[in-house]
């Protein structure tokens, strides 16, 4: 492996429950409201129940190669070229999530907080901080969000207590007046971004100090992302109501605006986009870690860091040139990007083991 670093068990459940969080907890309450509308809390219990019945898919092939990345393995399993073309969809969609992220910073930064910025230069001096983070390496980065996550955690807190008086109970209500279906289509959304993204870190657990405990530390960040990305769902709709929820672009930045305690706590939206920032940099890291050390496994070169600069780069420049407007992201969105993610991060994984199974292919083979 070009990666000599070493990341413990907790560093692992932090890394994922960041990664779980990132984009998605501006937009979740959009994505819930406009499909189950009121019944989002019963979409998103269900959601992540059925993820975690997804994780023991990556975590049996992380075990059955303890020691390889999904670049190596799957060239193992499906021999070199055809296991090289295996791990280029691999790639791309980790390429095209991280493309698709780079463009929410942009659209948010100059849509909510910088408006006159134009939006290359936010994703050029984004992109910058990602691009050092991963040229330190993967521990430094775990250490990194070792130290944020207690006060991104304390933040969420805060921000849920502050806007309790602001909730409605009549917003949650009638409870699955539009049938069962709705709500359906919301789990499979849901279900599909954020929780099937957690497949980039197929490319994370050989790093682990311990491989054998890293299927608990794959549950619990789940598990913990899950449990986040629900409750700001349903405070944003409890607090804004489903029609606002659904047409706002960022409808969790709205809801810490709406803050109002007594006369002098007010207008707090800047814990929402403190929270934002964090999340989405380790998300942003993380896909260009992975892209940067898949590539340089797959070429055969001795040092990933090499990539780092000229990928980040390429990000920038598809960030800008692929995706023409936030309406033209926000449907792709809604309704490609789960197709696409449903067969690169599950059915790709799933064909990997099943062929491995037969084949009766383990690490050192």
């Amino acid at each position: 492996m070009l990666e000599k670093g070493k990341i413990n068990i907790r560093q692992f459940t932090i890394l994922v429950t960041l990664y779980m969080v990132g984009s998605a907890i501006l937009i979740i309450p959009s994505l819930l409201a406009s499909k189950a509308k009121q019944d989002a809390w019963i979409a998103g219990i269900a959601a992540v129940c059925l993820s975690l019945l997804i994780v023991p898919l990556y975590i049996a092939l992380g075990k059955r190669f303890p020691n390889k990345t999904i670049a190596e393995y799957s060239e193992l399993i499906l021999g070199r070229w055809l296991g090289k073309a295996a791990f280029a969809l691999f790639l791309l969609y980790v390429f095209v999530s991280a493309v698709l992220t780079l463009r929410n910073i942009g659209d948010f930064m100059t849509s909510q907080i910088m408006q006159a910025t134009p939006i290359q230069a936010v994703h050029i001096l984004f992109m910058f901080v990602v691009v050092m983070g991963v040229r330190l390496g993967l521990e430094p980065l775990a250490r990194a969000a070792e130290l944020f996550f207690p006060w991104t955690v304390l933040l969420i807190i805060a921000l849920v207590v502050m806007l309790a008086p602001e909730m409605k109970a009549a917003n949650m209500q009638p409870v699955l007046a539009e049938g069962f279906f709705p709500v359906l289509k919301a789990i499979v959304s849901f279900s599909t971004f954020p929780f099937l993204g957690s497949v980039t870190f197929l490319m994370i657990v050989p790093m682990a100090n311990r491989v054998e405990k890293v299927g608990e530390a794959f549950f619990a960040g789940v598990l913990l992302g899950g449990v986040i990305l629900t409750v700001i769902a349903v405070v944003g709709i409890a607090v804004m109501g489903v029609d606002q929820a659904s047409r706002q672009n960022f409808p969790s930045y709205e809801i810490a605006r709406r803050i109002s305690i007594g006369d002098f706590l007010e207008r707090i939206e800047a814990i929402m986009a403190i929270i934002w920032f964090v999340t989405i940099y380790f998300r942003l890291s993380i896909m260009h870690y992975v892209l940067s050390l898949g590539i340089a496994q797959t070429l055969r070169l001795r040092d990933y860091r090499v990539l780092a600069v000229p990928l980040g780069f390429i990000i920038i420049v598809f960030s800008i040139i692929s995706v023409p407007n936030s309406t033209y992201l926000s449907t792709f969105n809604k309704i490609t990007l789960p197709l696409f993610i449903f067969t690169l991060a599950l059915l790709l994984p799933l064909l990997l083991l099943v062929v491995a199974a037969i084949r009766k292919v383990r690490s050192g083979a």
